[in-house]
């Protein structure tokens, strides 16, 4: 039986749902969420994947946070080869300036499928704000692959002043925090949470959010994490999602509509993986709860089968697609974006009478 771990956002959750006496999450609640203040991040896999999910659902996210990560659908546009190949060299570790990730390439891309309508029009991009991050020590993805996503978003039209890029800190390939328990700023180790000083994740929301967001909370958190059941939201056979994910809601969102941010775990960072380390102590509860925000972290899981993802990464080349000689995780139709957007709009419906008491 899994741990209660504070699963129920609200007192009468578990009378309304007693299935969970035998050890199954609860649904996720609606929360009557504002869905017109929608950002999303991550890193590495999860980072390609914020990438990924910021332009295919363009309309939705206002705001994109990329840390070691790639520019949209990295793994296409290596003509000749794979998009596993390319997602394992070209998008992490390029060997010579040939093997660079092309932003302009990705723009072509984009711009392609959005005339083909297989993702929202490209024209939403220019609007969003973009947080990129690269560590001067980090040996998986490389300083040149995150230059592209900076690239790529000049040519969406972004404005400067909406672009922060940092890539002078000594850090490893993690997320970066303040936490004493977590490893030194220069590794590269799992669970990926390095201690460098400061909340990566407080630095990126505030500049996702922009004038006006409050300091990350510093005492006791006033919401909850919130278990639910992933399942019903995923739709096809290599989807590789775990049956749970988790949500932070912060008191006031038990009454006021609230913005949320999306976050993506890295590989070998799920919840299967390490607990609850990441959804608790990554750092963006703190700023949530300042900022009346609620934070989704849908979750992918280890899969040595069908589909092929071993180390529990998000799909950024093509895994998940039903029919992999053609793959769709670059469009709306891959199965782990479309579960994502169901999970946004459920928290957009109305609250229930009995979660508002």
């Amino acid at each position: 039986m899994k741990p209660f771990l504070l699963a129920l956002p609200f007192s009468l959750a578990l009378a309304a749902h007693p299935v969970l006496a035998a050890g199954v999450a609860a649904p996720l609640p609606g929360l009557g969420a504002d869905l017109s203040q929608v950002s999303v991040s991550g890193l590495s896999s999860g980072a390609f994947m914020a990438a990924q999910i910021a332009t295919a659902y363009s309309a939705t996210f206002k705001g994109v946070g990329v840390i070691a990560g790639g520019p949209y659908d990295c793994a296409s546009t290596h003509p000749g080869q794979s998009p596993l190949v390319t997602a394992a060299t070209v998008c992490m570790q390029p060997t010579s300036p040939a093997e660079v990730p092309d932003a302009a390439a990705s723009w072509r891309s984009a711009q392609r499928r959005a005339q083909e309508g297989s993702i929202d029009p490209v024209a939403n991009l220019a609007r969003q704000r973009v947080y990129l991050f690269s560590g001067t020590a980090d040996p998986v993805v490389k300083t040149v692959v995150v230059n592209q996503v900076e690239k790529y978003y000049q040519l969406a039209g972004v404005a400067p002043a909406a672009i922060r890029y940092a890539k002078d800190v000594q850090a490893g390939h993690a997320i970066l925090t303040a936490r004493a328990g977590d490893s030194p700023c220069g590794d590269t180790r799992a669970p990926y949470m390095n201690n460098c000083g400061f909340s990566q994740a407080a630095e990126l929301l505030r500049h996702l959010a922009g004038s006006g967001a409050k300091p990350a909370a510093t005492g006791e958190l006033t919401g909850r994490i919130i278990e639910f059941d992933q399942r019903e939201f995923v739709r096809g056979r290599r989807s590789s999602m775990d049956d749970s994910a988790y949500a932070y809601v912060p008191a006031a969102c038990r009454e006021q509509s609230c913005a949320v941010h999306v976050v993506f775990h890295g590989c070998l960072q799920g919840a299967s993986q390490v607990g609850e380390r990441f959804y608790r102590h990554a750092g963006y509860n703190e700023f949530a709860d300042a900022n009346a925000m609620i934070v989704l972290y849908p979750q992918v899981m280890a899969s040595k089968g069908v589909p092929a993802n071993p180390k529990g990464c998000w799909d950024f080349w093509g895994y998940s697609s039903e029919h992999p000689a053609m793959p769709d995780f670059q469009t709306r139709q891959a199965p782990q974006m479309a579960a994502v957007m169901a999970m946004l709009r459920r928290l957009g419906e109305a609250r229930a009478a009995a979660q508002l008491r």
